[in-house]
């Protein structure tokens, strides 16, 4: 694991929230802002903010000046898959045919350990050049791709949860286990990597569809017989994949019910999509504790569907927010909670950003279990920290100016028109900075 800087002090406008904020029409509920503000960092741990107007950090802080910047927590990505970015951008396919014509023939080529070590490099590297701190990912089949994903955490510092996905049919060959072989790679890898610094073990299911029933009871106990581990896997995105679970799994009462049914649903589960959900499954993740990892923008590549957030709000179950990179087109978490509210626009919503951030930050640290670590700028958290700046090119520019009210005979709008045009225009152009427990490890920095 990295070394952190000692003593940092980083000069931004530090937005982050202390609690949920409101649905629907923004309030400042729960949303923490401190223009020009030095956030102080001593041994990769945060340990205040003091008002650049009557702090000066003295000389044993390595000063890092970011004014006029937007500082916020790394953003936490809750489902993307390594392997697919050799995938991302691919034309034309459903879910089951970019499984088959695409992301089965990717991951087929990390049974290579050169190709796996590669790829997670390149994999991690570019979450943190987009600005995301901590992720749960999948890996692939091959235990040595997981073992590479793993180390290459470990070196950079980051926040990961991963495992191997377990597939036992309906596969192709180089892609398919077997129960006794998965069970036995899981609990290698659990007894190498999980706790191992900042790894965390995920029992990984590609999807009911891709393991038999008794790989699906070995996976729920392998989750009972190990403390905290988490679980990730596929549910209700495609109503063609919706119709296959159900002719495989006819005793279940919806596909929610197969991973309920098999012990699978508890606090740690990460469920992908939940578009085609009813009542009785939003009830059910409530009352586990799982749930949903929405992807909107795979959601929309892929013509998936609209996934409803109001439904989820309403029931009491948790969202965090997603890139799904391959099917989503970008790691960058600014596209992301873009595309987020054109989904909920479609569906005749308004998602504001102050839920949209929410989610992508405290909001899915809390849904992890992680927030005593990472998601906020509170004092003792991990300083995973990323900087940005407000407006990248001219029109963003303009626009952020007319938020301000920098333009002559123009009022400035509020705070949170500012932000949520920040993220509707931004990207990872915007991106000035990553810092990972107090590290730079992507980006520029200003020192004086």
């Amino acid at each position: 694991m990295m070394q952190a800087a000692m003593k940092l002090a980083l000069r931004a406008d530090l937005l982050d929230f202390t609690t949920t904020p409101s649905w629907g029409n923004p309030t400042m509920d729960g949303v923490r802002f401190r223009p020009d503000h030095w956030l102080l960092v001593d041994a990769g741990r945060i340990v205040g903010a003091e008002a650049a107007a009557a702090f000066a950090p003295g000389p044993d802080w390595q000063r890092h000046d970011h004014r006029g910047r937007l500082l916020l927590p790394g953003f936490i990505d809750t489902h993307v898959h390594c392997p697919q970015l050799d995938v991302i951008a691919s034309w034309g396919a459903g879910l089951l045919d970019w499984l088959e014509t695409y992301t089965f023939p990717a991951e087929q080529r990390f049974a290579d350990p050169d190709v796996a070590a590669d790829g997670a490099a390149r994999f991690l590297d570019a979450l943190l050049a987009h600005g995301t701190t901590a992720a749960v990912v999948f890996s692939t089949v091959h235990r040595t791709a997981t073992e590479a994903l793993f180390a290459a955490a470990g070196q950079r510092g980051m926040r990961l949860v991963t495992g191997k996905v377990l597939m036992d049919r309906h596969a192709p060959d180089g892609l398919r286990d077997d129960v006794v072989g998965a069970e036995r790679d899981c609990e290698a890898l659990i007894a190498r990597w999980h706790g191992q610094g900042r790894n965390a073990y995920a029992v990984t299911i590609r999807f009911a569809v891709t393991s038999t029933p008794e790989q699906m009871a070995m996976a729920g106990e392998l989750g009972r017989r190990h403390e905290g581990l988490f679980m990730q896997t596929h549910v209700a995105e495609n109503l063609d994949e919706m119709k296959w679970v159900a002719a495989l799994y006819p005793e279940a009462r919806s596909y929610l019910d197969v991973y309920h049914r098999a012990g699978l649903l508890h606090p740690r589960a990460v469920l992908a999509h939940g578009i085609w959900l009813d009542a009785h499954d939003r009830a059910l993740l409530r009352d586990t504790g799982a749930h949903i990892a929405h992807s909107p923008s795979s959601n929309l590549f892929l013509g998936s569907g609209l996934f409803d957030w109001q439904a989820a709000i309403d029931a009491g179950h948790g969202v965090s927010i997603a890139s799904d990179v391959g099917g989503g087109t970008s790691l960058c978490q600014l596209r992301t909670l873009a595309e987020a509210y054109k989904v909920q626009a479609l569906r005749g919503t308004r998602l504001n950003a102050w839920t949209a951030l929410h989610a992508a930050t405290r909001g899915a640290a809390e849904l992890l279990g992680l927030a005593h670590e990472i998601g906020h700028l509170d004092t003792g958290a991990l300083a995973d920290l990323v900087v940005w700046e407000w407006a990248h090119g001219p029109v963003a520019s303009h626009r952020d100016a007319v938020a301000r009210g920098a333009l002559p005979g123009v009022q400035a709008q509020d705070l949170h028109a500012r932000v949520f045009a920040w993220i509707t225009l931004g990207d990872e152009r915007n991106l000035a900075a990553t810092y990972v427990a107090g590290r730079l490890v992507a980006g520029v920095r200003q020192t004086f």
